[in-house]
């Protein structure tokens, strides 16, 4: 494969692309690399801006010149955190970024996303995955009271040192491993081994729920409240809901749960 075509079908083309003068008025048209706390951060430009957007074979053309210009202010070995916004990312666009960024000793390492799609390709391909709403900066907060995101569901095993977080509720169909962290503000549902961190509710809202095939965290949260796992693992295992008591975080099983709610309502 030429390394300077784009990676994908010939069916993903360039929209409707803007005048040059407009590219160099509005700065969210362009493929560009940007320094912000200590981070380098990879911006992608908006699918839709002004009535234009640039489709991915130009996303990547732009790309491929930032990296090869002589204009790099980056040591070696540094992470890049991938800021697509609303651009709609399938796990080969995401993989073959991540690959020319190593040729260039850069380490992409996170994904941040306004698009369900390109949070569950990246979580998929393995890397770190931060699902949010379309904002101008990352670190503008939600509106208190906003209605959760549509649930996330990832169909991979969640590895050591991967992160994902997202507006509303989670849904693992594989494991969660030692060393990774699920962020929920809604529940989370592991289809398998839960023995990384889980934090649901993550935004405050004490009646989400935590649950899995096989509970093992290293550490559980809902809202503010705490847990870790016992000192001894159990020698059976069977489903597990967490949820929050008047005296804190209870686990139980999944068939005594249902029973439980049934009682309280």
């Amino acid at each position: 494969m030429n390394s300077d075509s784009p990676p994908v079908s010939a069916s993903v083309s360039a929209i409707s692309s803007p005048p040059a003068e407009l590219k160099e008025q509005n700065p969210n048209l362009q493929v560009r690399f940007k320094s912000e706390g200590g981070r380098l951060l990879l911006l992608l430009p908006t699918e839709s801006e002004n009535g234009f957007g640039a489709g991915w074979t130009e996303v990547w053309q732009q790309f491929k010149q930032r990296i090869n210009s002589g204009e790099r202010f980056w040591q070696p070995n540094t992470t890049v955190h991938l800021i697509a916004r609303d651009r709609l990312l399938d796990v080969r666009q995401l993989q073959a970024i991540a690959d020319t960024l190593a040729e260039t000793d850069l380490h992409l390492k996170r994904v941040y996303t306004s698009r369900r799609q390109t949070a569950v390709a990246a979580a998929t391909a393995g890397f770190s995955v931060e699902q949010h709403t379309p904002v101008s900066h990352l670190n503008q907060p939600s509106e208190a009271g906003q209605a959760l995101a549509e649930p996330l569901y990832v169909e991979a095993t969640v590895r050591s040192g991967m992160e994902i977080r997202h507006p509303g509720t989670v849904v693992i169909l594989g494991d969660v491993n030692p060393g990774s962290s699920i962020v929920a503000d809604g529940d989370i549902v592991v289809w398998g081994s839960l023995r990384g961190v889980a934090h649901a509710g993550s935004s405050g809202n004490e009646r989400c729920l935590i649950m899995a095939l096989r509970l093992e965290p290293t550490q559980l949260r809902i809202g503010e409240h705490v847990a870790r796992a016992p000192e001894k693992s159990p020698t059976q295992f069977q489903p597990e809901v967490a949820y929050v008591a008047a005296e804190g975080i209870r686990i139980t099983k999944s068939t005594d749960f249902t029973k439980l709610r049934l009682v309280s309502q």
